[in-house]
This record gives structure tokens, C-alpha cells and sequence, in this order.
């Protein structure tokens, strides 16, 4: 089961780091992945938590969220596979600054940061693998700071509606959002309340720009959405 999960890992998203490693370095690797399952709702690592791992998702969908004032949560990243999460506090040598939960059944890879870490030692490539992608999701932090506080609500929930379509896509039907959120998460992901958040759902049904059905979103008109979501 470890050699399949390591094979669709390889396969779809890890060829660049893959093949910056030697052979006793992927065997390490190898030798150290684990697989973990989750079910719906159950937390991955939670906030102020000691980091140990590197986490790479590997089916399913996860998101990375902190608690804020009065229970309300800030969702700062979605998951998809096959992308990895949770070693930027260990880099920094910080307990976890946010938190992870699965948001359905998903199964996870994990491989101890103390073996990155010594990875990292004897490989500069790697090294600057890491570099890159903590930069990266630096820059998208940025921008994702800016759209949540100058965005009108419109212009948010447009954003946040665009996000999960280019993280998981469509289903067959080419416009059902692959992805069924609470109305709840939905705001959390907007910087909104969950009121708020189902009155301008309406208003997007209304203007012929979604369809909704339960947690299911059709989105029927993406250029006038796109539009909103960029002008705010």
C-alpha cells in the first residue's frame, strides 16, 4: 500500500523533488512514509501542537484553518492532492501557528521532518525546493490578506467560489463545483458570516450566475463571476 501511495505521489506532483534525490535518499524516504486515513471533519495537527511531520495529501480534500475571536474560524488554505503542508513551523522552529482538518475522508502520506531536515544537510537542491515553495506560499498569503480585507463581501464570496473550483475542479457535468461545503466553511473561507454568506449565495442564484442545490454549486456563468471576484 506504501509503495502504490509513494508511486501516485511520484507520478502526478513529486517528479521535481523526486528526481533531485539519490537512490539512499529516496530509499530513506521510502523506508519513513507513512500512511495515515481521516475520517470527515478530523483533525490532522491542531494549533500550538508540536510539529513532527511533513504532510502530503494524498486523496480527499483537507484544509488548513485558525480560530479567531468569539469561536469564529479563518480557513487559510485548501488542500488538494497532491500537495504538501504542515512543515513551515518546524523550518521556523515554531509550535503550529494554525490547524488542519480533513473535510472528508481522506488518506495522508507523512514522512518525519527530522528526516527532511537531514536531507536538507547533504542536498542544496532540496534545500532549495523547500525554499521555493515556502515563498511562494508566502506571496499567496499576501494576496490572500489583501483580497479578504478589500474586497467587498460580493467580491469575496466570488473569490472564495473560484478557489474551490481551480483546487478541485468540476464534476462531470463541467460546472457542480467538485467540492460540497457547509455553509459555514464557505464563510470561513470568505472572511464572512455564515448569514452573510447564504444572502449573497442567494443573490448569485438570483442573477443567473450559480445554481444551488443542498451543498451542491453549479456554477453557470464563471465570466461574470470572475469579473466580481476581481473587481471586488
Amino acid at each position: 500500500m506504501i509503495k502504490s501511495a509513494l508511486e501516485k505521489v511520484i507520478s502526478e506532483d513529486l517528479a521535481a523533488i523526486w528526481s533531485i534525490l539519490n537512490g539512499e535518499e529516496k530509499r530513506r524516504i521510502i523506508d519513513n512514509f507513512q500512511i495515515h486515513n481521516y475520517k470527515k471533519n478530523q483533525v490532522i495537527y491542531a494549533e500550538k501542537e508540536e510539529p513532527e511531520y511533513i504532510w502530503c495529501l494524498l486523496k480527499g480534500k483537507v484544509k488548513k484553518y485558525k480560530d479567531g475571536i468569539g469561536g469564529r474560524q479563518q480557513i487559510l488554505r485548501l488542500i488538494r492532492p497532491v500537495q504538501y503542508f504542515g512543515y513551515r513551523a518546524y523550518f521556523a522552529k515554531e509550535l503550529y501557528g494554525s490547524s488542519a482538518a480533513a473535510l472528508e475522508a481522506s488518506m495522508l502520506g507523512a514522512i518525519p521532518m527530522s528526516l527532511v531536515d537531514d536531507l536538507i544537510d547533504k542536498n542544496n537542491k532540496l534545500a532549495r525546493f523547500f525554499i521555493h515553495e515556502l515563498s511562494r506560499n508566502l506571496g499567496g498569503s499576501d494576496t490572500k490578506i489583501v483580497n479578504l480585507t478589500q474586497k467587498h463581501i460580493r467580491g469575496r464570496l466570488a473569490e472564495a467560489l473560484i478557489v474551490l473550483k481551480e483546487n478541485y475542479g468540476y464534476e462531470d457535468d463541467n460546472s457542480t463545483l467538485k467540492i460540497y461545503l457547509a455553509r459555514e466553511d464557505l464563510a470561513n473561507l470568505s472572511n464572512m458570516t455564515t448569514s452573510n454568506a447564504i444572502r449573497t449565495l442567494s443573490c448569485f442564484m438570483s442573477e443567473k450566475i450559480i445554481v444551488v442545490d443542498g451543498r451542491r454549486i453549479k456554477i453557470v456563468n464563471e465570466p461574470l463571476l470572475r469579473q466580481i471576484s476581481k473587481f471586488g
